[in-house]
């Protein structure tokens, strides 16, 4: 099959913001995109050879026993093996083209060496992320998710022609993987994502942007787990991905269309208090769609000014997910005596905790403090219906 054009979304970085330009900004950058280049050593390492070892060091009537059939616990470790290998393609590729977005060159090793164990955990979150987002197998599940948001967009702009529904402009903060910003213009909406993890930017460019055609990867999304499976044949579950080619289905969506789906595509990276609170983006959206995103909130009452903000007179914001607060049991993302492993987990994301200030030695020069974002020190779990009243 040809080739087919890549989608033409951009991905701002904050407007005036390098992640070059500040050292602790580029080792998170330079952390994350060596994770997806060490997934493959890692993961033979960390999932497969120390399980071999720990086998082993099993009464040897024991071990013998399982790894001969039914069981073939060593039989499962090389299929494991080759599903690491499978799925190292997929990183590696995503690894590929953040190089290359980022302008480092092929040839650049600078990067080489960054990475921390929180890094891998969350590149190997991303892979199996990817099952949810671009997987015929998880269509289900991102129905019950993505319909709704899709309903009640449309029923809000009823009355407007289908071919002028690219002038509705849509915020999605927390974008993740971009499939519901993908959703959304396939629909003829104009979408913007917002995400502030490097490892999810770093993936959804790679599949909006850079897939060749439907299914043209092959994926084990539980291969690396060993837990809560009914059989071996579960952890071993392949999947290609994606289940669209995004290329051809924003074409297709474009036809009849005052707006193409590529100019009502956009992705932006960064806290989303600290980039959509500004008076840059007042009054600028006309609906506002967060999906399992409001629990990432430290204060949730910083996310709603930031919405109201970006909303529209008589914009909506619609949202749908739980809250399972992701602070609760955390570290606050500006505390200044936090272990460095601390450190490296908070400040893994785009323009995340590298902006903590000491505000005191701010006010004493002057100086306006910084917006830390999701980055403050204070932190606050809303139940249900303090959410709603708030």
């Amino acid at each position: 099959m040809a080739e087919e054009a890549p989608v033409e979304t951009s991905a701002e970085w904050g407007g005036e913001f390098d992640p070059f330009a500040d050292p602790e900004e580029k080792s998170v950058l330079y952390a994350a995109l060596d994770s997806f280049y060490q997934y493959r050593s890692a993961a033979h390492y960390q999932i497969t050879h120390v399980r071999r070892e720990r086998f082993y060091s099993l009464p040897s009537a024991h071990w013998e026993l399982l790894a001969a059939p039914p069981f073939s616990i060593i039989s499962n470790l090389d299929a494991v093996n080759d599903a690491i290998d499978t799925n190292a393609d997929i990183s590696e590729a995503i690894h590929r083209t953040a190089q290359e977005s980022f302008g480092l060159g092929l040839n650049s090793t600078d990067w080489m060496g960054s990475t921390t164990q929180s890094d891998m955990d969350r590149t190997r979150s991303t892979l199996r992320q990817i099952y949810r987002d671009w997987s015929a197998e998880a269509l289900p599940e991102r129905h019950a998710c993505f319909t709704p948001v899709l309903r009640a967009l449309n029923n809000e702009h009823v009355s407007t022609p289908d071919a002028q529904k690219g002038r509705i402009r849509v915020l999605v903060p927390g974008a993740g993987l971009g499939r519901l910003v993908f959703e959304l213009c396939a629909a003829g909406y104009g979408v913007e994502g917002n995400e502030i993890s490097y490892h999810q930017l770093f993936a959804s460019n790679f599949l909006l942007n850079q897939t060749q055609r439907a299914e043209q990867f092959a994926l084990f999304p539980w291969a690396l787990t060993f837990f809560n499976h009914v059989s071996r044949a579960d952890q071993l579950q392949k999947v290609m991905v994606p289940d669209v080619h995004p290329a051809t289905a924003l074409a297709a969506a474009s036809e009849g269309m005052d707006v193409h789906a590529f100019e009502r595509l956009n992705m932006t990276a960064g806290d989303f208090c600290v980039l959509y609170k500004g008076e840059e983006h007042r009054n600028s959206f006309d609906a506002v769609a967060t999906v399992f995103f409001i629990d990432t909130a430290p204060n949730l009452i910083a996310y709603i000014e930031t919405i109201k903000n970006c909303l529209k007179p008589g914009g909506i914001w619609i949202n749908l997910g739980p809250l399972l607060w992701h602070w609760e049991s955390g570290v606050p993302p500006a505390r200044q005596d936090m272990g460095k492993d601390d450190a490296n987990e908070v400040k893994g994301d785009a323009r995340g905790a590298k902006e903590r200030v000491d505000t005191e030695s701010g006010s004493a020069s002057g100086q306006k403090p910084r917006d830390l974002g999701i980055g403050e020190a204070g932190v606050v779990e809303l139940t249900d219906d303090e959410v709603m009243r708030l």
